[in-house]
């Protein structure tokens, strides 16, 4: 058997976005393969339930998305970058054959696409500028258009930029399309519609009835605050007949893409978060009846959160909802009645669920276990039955060693039971080799408030640095979510003496195994895990060496910089205003001069979430106090880099993090990286001859 490898990362395949045909005997899906070192490939396959192999549904040409079969079932409706430029489209395709059709030529892409429910219209939301609107390219582009680079860049907004670009003066509206005008017009403008109006965004649109579309769009309490700094969203209720435009309930939190969906009889479900403390309190699932204007919490006995994620959706009959939640190291499919008339009952628990579609009889879901990153499932509405419906990376795995996690609970320091797993390398036998012994990865998450399983995005990473020759040990430890709201609000203004007290439990728990090095012992984590990671190398000396990845180094510095600086607010209720010592004390480039462990620093520099700014103060301040330290930075990525970065830049990543580790190591041969080239030992030195030269006072 082969052992799983960084650069493996080229040969998985993704399967995601199921989603039910309305006759329930097909589900489509989108299928995710690295193309080469730089981008992605994601075609639309469909797959029979009775369990016939998967048939490729579009071309494989650009990237697809957002699968969505009409009520019918005779179109499947999908936005897609294929043909000339990479601006996404809306194309239909008949489902009895033939050639998929654009249908719009619009400056702003396609979002949030969901069909009425008589089929005749399409609703999708796109970021466009005042000057799109007022010459109408957000209905018909030229596509020769090119929009000019901002030079100089002005900014009147509080937040101005997220995911790996600046908004430059882009609102999210709300449009319908009329399918007939646009199959008869090639996408002209007449078939477009713009709902919304004005400097505000307006998000996450669903349908009600057919002549009724909702949405919901930011306000405050005072206009001398910017919506920016709200967290209070109105939800609106647009008729199509009319053109009135009315707000029904407020809510208040974060709402994403999905945090809104609706019946044809007028009961609109919607995320809310209690506003005091928004970032550490769970999410419910409230549904607003229009009849009489009542609302019922469907999820207030359940004390789990819908939020990071998750999603919901009503069944076609709208009888009930259907949700997802983190839940002690699975991501739990879950349902409840519509009129709040029951507690929520699980329907398929026990793995890690990331998307599904509820059809008349059945849930189709993606799931991924500990033996595989991921595949199409279906269950009954109730969850009697189960079956798995591909296998996406069975020829891949077929000669792979795959290793099974252990589940362990510890106890920390105060008391608080901690769930965690460890995973050991492919050649570990205790009774075949007595004595021998394995250094040790620990693994922060990040969030703070998410959740680790054995498997999802992380799949590939915990196995590829098994099969490097690591025991791998990670936990969910207080300020997680799944273990209830107590759990997660126990880091409030604590981020790290708190999580690190259950981290390092965990490691000493784990260090009584005899295989185990306890004097070789490595961490690394992302975004929080990388504020973790920096954290713990300054304040003990339990680490050999360390691999701080996208951090939050400076509190104050992150609170200026990201578009979440309410996670600041909320978690440690206080601004770097009010309480400039206290933030910096709690920051780990405050206990930089007590560092000694060697610390690899990664970032993104688009990473606008957890921007590089504090990574670079951390980097300086290890440098001026002479530890071993470098800095890798991806160029044109942002804080998803280890999820949906370019191919060549995950598997960098992951080798990297195994070559800092691996020079520290008293099991490995290889010098530390510092010593070595550049790119040496890595897929970048073979792709393009790297760089064997001596870099050890350079930074990358």
């Amino acid at each position: 058997m082969n052992a799983i490898a960084a650069a493996d990362y080229h040969d998985l395949v993704h399967a995601e976005e199921p989603q039910l045909s309305p006759d329930g005997e097909r589900v489509a899906y989108v299928r995710r393969t690295a193309d080469d070192d730089e981008s992605d490939t994601a075609t639309i396959f469909a797959v029979p339930i009775g369990g016939d192999n998967p048939s490729q549904f579009t071309a494989s040409d650009g990237v697809d998305s957002s699968p969505r079969w009409s009520p019918d079932g005779s179109y499947l409706a999908f936005a897609s970058t294929r043909g000339d430029g990479d601006r996404q489209q809306l194309w239909v395709l008949p489902t009895d054959g033939g050639e998929a059709r654009r249908v719009t030529s619009v400056v702003g892409g396609i979002g949030d696409l969901e069909w009425s429910p008589d089929g005749s219209q399409l609703l999708f939301s796109q970021q466009v500028t005042a000057a799109d609107r007022e010459a109408d390219r957000d209905r018909v582009v030229d596509p020769d258009y090119e929009p000019e680079e901002s030079d100089p860049r002005v900014i009147d907004r509080p937040i101005y930029r997220a995911g790996t670009e600046y908004f430059d003066g882009r609102r999210s509206h709300v449009y319908v399309l009329d399918l007939e005008t646009a199959l008869e017009g090639s996408a002209d403008d007449d078939a477009v519609t713009r709902l919304t109006h004005g400097d505000r965004d307006h998000i996450t649109p669903t349908w009600g009835d057919g002549k009724t579309v909702y949405y919901a769009r930011k306000v405050t309490e005072d206009d001398a605050v910017d919506p920016d700094d709200s967290l209070r969203y109105a939800l609106l209720e647009y008729d199509l007949e009319d053109g009135d435009e009315q707000v029904f309930t407020e809510t208040t939190g974060w709402l994403g893409s999905g945090a809104i969906d609706a019946t044809e009889d007028g009961r609109v479900a919607f995320a809310f978060t209690p506003e005091e403390q928004a970032s550490m309190r769970q999410t419910e699932i409230r549904v607003h009846k229009r009849v009489d204007g009542t609302e019922t919490t469907l999820t207030d006995s359940l004390d789990r959160d819908v939020g990071y994620g998750c999603g919901f959706e009503w069944a076609p009959d709208g009888d009930r909802l259907y949700f997802t939640t983190p839940d002690e190291g699975t991501f739990t499919l879950w349902s409840v009645a519509g009129d709040g008339g029951d507690d929520p009952t699980k329907v398929h628990a026990d793995a890690t669920i990331t998307d599904f579609s509820v059809g008349t009889d059945a849930v189709a879901f993606v799931q991924s276990e500990w033996d595989h990153p991921g595949d199409v499932f279906v269950t009954t509405r109730a969850g009697a039955e189960t079956h798995r419906l591909t296998r996406v990376n069975d020829e891949y795995l077929a000669d792979r060693a795959v290793r099974q996690p252990e589940e362990i609970w510890f106890e920390s320091d105060d008391g608080t039971e901690i769930q965690g797993w460890v995973l050991t390398p492919p050649a570990f036998d205790a009774d075949a080799s007595p004595g021998e012994t394995y250094p040790l990865v620990v693994e922060i998450h990040g969030g703070p408030h998410a959740h680790w399983t054995t498997s999802g995005t992380m799949w590939h990473e915990f196995q590829a640095l098994a099969a490097a020759g690591y025991v791998v040990f990670w936990c969910n430890p207080r300020g997680s979510t799944g273990y209830g709201e107590d759990h997660a609000m126990a880091i409030e203004r604590d981020w790290g003496d708190v999580t690190l007290e259950d981290v390092l439990a965990g490691v000493d728990v784990v260090c009584e195994r005899e295989y185990v090095d306890d004097e070789e012992v490595f961490v690394t984590g992302g975004s929080f895990g990388g504020f973790m990671t920096a954290w713990a190398v300054g304040n003990t000396d339990r680490f050999t060496a360390a691999v701080s990845q996208r951090g939050v180094y400076d509190l104050t510095s992150f609170y200026g910089s990201t578009d979440a600086f309410k996670l600041v607010e909320g978690d440690f209720g206080t601004t770097p205003w009010e309480e400039p010592d206290f933030l910096w004390e709690r920051s780990p480039v405050s206990h930089v001069p007590e560092v000694d462990t060697p610390t690899l620093v990664m970032h993104s520099d688009q990473d606008f979430r957890t921007p590089a700014n504090t990574a670079e103060l951390f980097y300086l301040g290890l440098k001026k106090h002479g530890v071993d330290t470098r800095m890798v930075r991806y160029p044109r990525e942002g804080h998803e880099l280890s999820r949906s970065g370019e191919p060549a830049h995950v598997v960098d990543r992951l080798e990297r993090i195994v070559r800092w580790f691996d020079g520290y190591s008293e099991y490995s041969d290889t010098p530390p990286a510092l010593e070595r080239g550049r790119d040496e030992g890595l897929s970048a030195a073979d792709s393009d001859g790297g760089d064997a030269g001596d870099d050890s006072d350079s930074s990358e």
